[in-house]
């Protein structure tokens, strides 16, 4: 089996027979749904190739090879009248350069515009009887000329247009101090963008254009262009539209199966890596409601397309996981969160998005927000939850008790994202991160807790005092925790799992192929006891030795709680996991932000 890791050509992937994962059935809802189409998904996540299949699928020149591309697809069972009946002219406008002011922005934007059109008119040359003039100054006066020619057929034009936002947002998160006003330059008053799509709209009020598709990553871009262009349909929330990008477990159950037979691995390896992808790269799902045709009760989780192939081709062609489990692809993704955290609540949104315990909610995602709005509004919360959702590194989780939406961080690869984020608000310095790690390492290569308290003490503690965070008391102390022992290559690292139905503070279970080495797996659970409970101050709590600490009443309470739940909790691990856990288990007593006091249990 050939996995398409990084290819988004429909026409490559049929004729080179790659894997391909049939979702042709939907193009006629798509066809129902709407001539002028938005649909939003985070980066890498399948929108090109959704794009190439319409593409080929509605080209007139393919008509010829309709059945060798789709005969043996759903699509090519029971296929539309409209097959084959378009011109098709796509956009992409992650081509287009975000560098420099906002002439050289337009230049670069009409040169990607001028340069599909050229290879319009190449590949229509044999259908097209007028002659189509580019204009190099001027692209949307060589967009009028496609039009021209178009009228002078029988056909009309289907425009494509993939990752519309692309440049502009890099614009608008570049950090650069006129990033703002370049961005407003593009899209405001009579900027490049919004003149762009009043174009469109004007083509297609008579003019030869009848359907356009656009793909993105949020909303932004298109409610900061409203008066421009108001006629897109979104539908990136509808439940039948929720797979039209990604894989379901099912899919990725089946090709795992095929590489386990083709390593000649025990079948019980299936099992193992599924579990593994699992918990790595599943969890995103996007509408409010499942499709009519699907289970409620079910979970409605997709798996990125891309860190599926990046994981199952690097498994097909050594026969064993990648060390390394995040895509280098999509470790871009740091800077969305990065820019997020520069908003207004922003930070603070970055670390209640790791509460498991209260989770983020809000009341409705947003769906018309400019970036005025995300820069003014300093408390509603709601823009920047969104914007985050949409970047897909959160994702919907379900309803609270009040209707409110629950946005969780959808897996394990996109949480090492915010971890990392929170770690650098800690440690800006790579002094720091350096001795951090090392007393990680002594306490999963060896078992010594005591270094690791000792740094929370000495370099995070402080930094508590002087922020304003809305986490309480141990989960606070787990954040910090997280931040330093989180680390993909050799464990699953899991805060919140789930054990007999009750939540674990942190747990740190080997890979199943690391279990060659000598390392730990490691149970921890927090607790706090504020000053007032133990009445000292805080330079009364630094002068008292740790002994004495741990034998204050209300500190011993907490531990003989906190061994309490680490014996249910190791139960459960150990009938999950068997005779092969090496594991460590230790409750972990913050005094105040000033002191912490830890035992393992024997």
């Amino acid at each position: 089996m050939k996995f398409p890791y990084g290819i988004c050509d429909f026409y490559k992937i049929i004729t080179e027979e790659y894997m391909y994962v049939d979702r042709t059935d939907r193009i006629p809802l798509i066809e129902g749904a709407g001539n002028q189409l938005l649909f939003l998904r985070p980066r890498r996540f399948g929108k090109s190739l959704l794009l190439s299949i319409l593409r080929n699928y509605y080209d007139l020149v393919r008509a010829d090879e309709f059945e060798k591309l789709f005969g043996h697809l759903a699509i090519g069972q029971d296929p539309t009248e409209r097959h084959n009946q378009y011109f098709v002219l796509k956009w992409d406008f992650s081509a287009v350069s975000p560098l420099g002011e906002a002439h050289e922005i337009q230049q670069s934007l009409y040169n990607h515009i001028n340069g599909c059109i050229e290879q319009f008119s190449v590949h229509y040359r044999d259908v097209l009887t007028y002659k189509i003039e580019r204009d190099p100054h001027d692209a949307l006066r060589s967009f009028q000329s496609v039009l021209a020619a178009v009228q002078q057929t029988p056909y009309k034009l289907y425009l494509l247009i993939d990752e519309y936002d692309n440049f502009a947002n890099e614009v608008m998160m570049s950090g650069h101090s006129l990033s703002r006003k370049r961005y407003e330059d593009l899209l405001y008053g009579e900027g490049t963008l919004k003149t762009v799509f009043k174009a469109i709209k004007t083509a297609s009020e008579g003019q030869g254009l009848d359907r356009v598709f656009i793909t993105g990553v949020s909303p932004v871009v298109l409610s900061d262009i409203t008066s421009g262009y108001n006629i897109a349909e979104n539908i990136y929330l509808e439940p039948d539209f929720h797979d039209l990008c990604g894989f379901w477990e099912s899919e990725i159950a089946d090709m795992l199966r095929q590489v386990v037979a083709a390593c000649q691995l025990p079948e019980e390896k299936v099992t193992e890596a599924l579990m593994m992808m699992r918990k790595l790269y599943n969890g995103y799902r996007f509408p409010h409601e499942p499709a009519a045709n699907q289970d409620a009760a079910s979970e409605a989780l997709l798996y990125n397309p891309t860190l599926a192939f990046y994981f199952i081709k690097h498994f097909q062609r050594h026969c064993r996981y990648p060390r390394n489990v995040l895509d280098t692809n999509l470790a871009t993704d740091q800077e969305k969160i990065e820019y997020v955290s520069r908003l207004p609540g922003g930070e603070q949104i970055i670390a209640d998005a790791l509460n498991e315990e209260h989770p983020l909610s809000i009341e409705q995602l947003a769906h018309r927000f400019g970036i005025k709005e995300m820069l003014q509004v300093t408390e509603d919360r709601t823009f920047s939850a969104s914007l985050l959702y949409y970047l897909g590194v959160l994702t919907l989780g379900g309803q609270t008790a009040y209707g409110e939406l629950i946005l969780k961080i959808p897996n394990l690869v996109i949480r090492k994202l915010y971890v990392e984020r929170i770690q650098r608000m800690f440690l800006p310095d790579f002094t720091g991160k350096d001795a951090g790690h090392k007393a990680a390492q002594s306490l999963y290569q060896t078992g010594d807790m005591q270094p690791l308290c000792d740094f929370v003490e000495q370099h995070y503690f402080n930094v508590f005092d002087n922020r304003d965070y809305r986490w309480a008391n141990e989960l606070t102390v787990k954040t910090a925790f997280l931040t330093l022992l989180f680390n993909d290559t050799f464990y699953i690292v899991d805060s919140e799992p789930a054990l007999d139905r009750r939540y674990a503070d942190l747990t740190m279970i080997l890979r199943p192929d690391m279990r060659q080495y000598t390392l730990l797996d490691i149970l921890i659970e927090f607790k706090y006891v504020s000053l007032k409970d133990v009445g000292l101050r805080g330079e009364q709590v630094n002068q008292v030795s740790r002994a004495e600490l741990k034998a204050l009443a209300p500190v011993q309470q907490k531990l003989a709680e906190a061994k309490a739940s680490l014996n249910d909790y190791r139960h459960a691990l150990e009938t999950a996991y068997g005779d092969v856990l090496r594991l460590r288990t230790y409750s972990v007593v913050a005094v105040g932000f000033d002191r912490l006091v830890w035992e393992e249990m024997t």
